[in-house]
């Protein structure tokens, strides 16, 4: 993808009349960096020197597009092949235990998220992830859009990522979604207790051919599964998961309390907690206040 990304800009380069040093003058870098992306030697692009490039050669969004395929290269190989079978699968069944996954994150809640990791190095590559990560998406605008059936633990509602309106945001992206025609969302509620998937999150693939795949993740290791008992197996797990989980309606419901509850969530006044503390303290068996707030035991009466 690198090879290709450079046979783009230099195609484009030609095509506008350029040289390798004007046009790194547009760009604001040396002549050598365009050298070495044309070449696909030396530092892949960063999506910075993609956008730069798009707008010196009015590519219309062409090496952006093209460049979280160029980012993609520096996964590992277990992950690059995940990618490569998701975008081809049929169906796509996930389980997610903490955060929503990632076909369904609003890019607010993708940078809180991503923002988290402590292996991040800077604001230039947590905007690479973000981009790559909105860039799956569009899987699911495409004309071979897979079924997607998400089921999702009450702690993804319930732990709150980002502000509030991040939060709030990302709910109603799930209600959205839920009333498309090829996605389904439920929610395995706390009431369900344990279960085998509640280390991390579980996707199962149905490919074409109709054989399957599974990867398991957790918070630092990923795991893509491709042997037919091991997948048949987690399968199974899935399924049990989506037979405990509430049916979508209900589902619904419990994301629209959620988001009730997002939307009223708010840290009491001063006069407020004044309020509720008095409140309690004249509760049988508690404290009463006097003016000036200095408490006194309530009286017992006498016998």
């Amino acid at each position: 993808m690198a090879a290709l990304f450079g046979s783009r800009v230099r195609r484009l380069r030609v095509a506008a009349g350029l040289t390798q040093a004007e046009l790194g003058e547009k760009a604001h870098v040396v002549a050598s960096r365009i050298t070495q992306v044309e070449r696909a030697s030396g530092a892949r692009p960063t999506l910075e020197l993609a956008r730069t490039l798009d707008d010196a050669l009015g590519a219309d969004n062409l090496l952006v597009d093209l460049w979280p395929y160029v980012y993609r290269e520096t996964f590992p190989d277990w992950s690059r092949r995940f990618i490569h079978l998701s975008e081809r699968a049929v169906s796509i069944k996930q389980y997610a235990a903490h955060v929503v996954p990632g076909l369904l994150q609003t890019e607010d809640y993708a940078r809180a998220v991503l923002s988290l990791d402590v292996l991040l190095k800077s604001r230039e590559q947590l905007e690479e992830r973000i981009a790559a990560r909105l860039a799956r998406q569009g899987r699911l605008r495409s004309s071979d859009c897979p079924d997607l059936w998400v089921v999702l633990d009450e702690a993804v509602l319930r732990r709150p990522i980002g502000d509030r309106s991040v939060m709030r945001d990302q709910l109603v992206r799930l209600l959205e979604a839920a009333q498309e025609f090829r996605i389904t969302v439920q929610v395995l509620p706390f009431g369900q207790g344990g279960h085998e998937a509640l280390g991390g999150s579980l996707t199962v693939l149905e490919l074409p051919n109709g054989s399957e795949v599974a990867y398991k993740e957790g918070a630092d290791f990923g795991q893509l599964i491709e042997e037919p008992s091991e997948v048949k197996r987690y399968s199974e797990i899935y399924d049990r998961l989506r037979a405990a989980a509430l049916p979508p309606l209900m589902s619904l419901d419990m994301i629209r309390s959620a988001l009730e509850d997002n939307r009223e969530a708010s840290v009491p006044s001063r006069t407020q907690r004044r309020r509720v503390a008095q409140e309690q303290l004249q509760q049988p068996g508690g404290w009463r206040l006097r003016r000036g707030g200095r408490r006194l035991p309530r009286q017992r009466p006498r016998p």
